[in-house]
């Protein structure tokens, strides 16, 4: 087996996403600042994943992404979990991220990573692991299949770019073009 082989196929996880898996030869990776990524599953049948979200709670007004916020990428994680068949007595959790990563800013990794104790602890869902704030990011890969997670610092440059990624505007989606256009 080659060592590429033994590492398994790597699945990056990006700001706003969510991603499930029930394959062991999968490795979900994401890179992290300020932001929180929740690593979910069910070790019974070794069904896990893996959300990346920007900002504690929820969207307060209709024009704002959903995907930035922690209750609804926390809630397409659990319940793609569950379609898979995880049962939500046995899921564990584990959480990384909400770094300082810029002191002249509020902290809202610190309240990223407290909204996703809270949530977790309202849910239910033991946290077996977690690793957060600090003042650097973090690269973070995770086995969703033996819950095994590595994560490496990020100084210099790499801590530049994942700052510049927590920091930048989501991306607002194109209509598609068979969409009807009201006036």
């Amino acid at each position: 087996m080659t060592t590429a082989a033994a590492a398994g196929r790597r699945v990056h996880v990006i700001q706003g996403e969510f991603k499930v898996v029930n394959d062991p030869n999968i490795v979900l990776s994401t890179i992290l600042g300020s932001c929180v990524a929740a690593c979910l599953r069910d070790p019974v049948i070794g069904v896990g994943g893996m959300n990346h979200f920007l900002l504690p709670g929820s969207a307060t007004n209709s024009g704002s992404d959903a995907t930035r916020y922690g209750v609804h990428l926390m809630e397409l994680l659990i319940n793609g979990l569950l379609k898979q068949g995880a049962r939500r007595d046995r899921l564990e959790a584990k959480i990384f991220g909400g770094a300082k990563t810029i002191a002249r800013f509020s902290n809202v990794g610190e309240q990223n990573a407290a909204f996703a104790r809270q949530f977790l602890l309202d849910e239910g869902i033991r946290i077996v692991g977690e690793s957060t704030g600090g003042e650097h990011g973090r690269k973070l890969e995770y086995w969703p299949s033996s819950g095994r997670a590595r994560q490496y610092a990020l100084t210099g440059v790499e801590a530049q770019q994942a700052i510049q990624l927590d920091q930048r505007p989501m991306p607002v989606p194109k209509p598609v073009e068979s969409s009807i256009e009201f006036f």
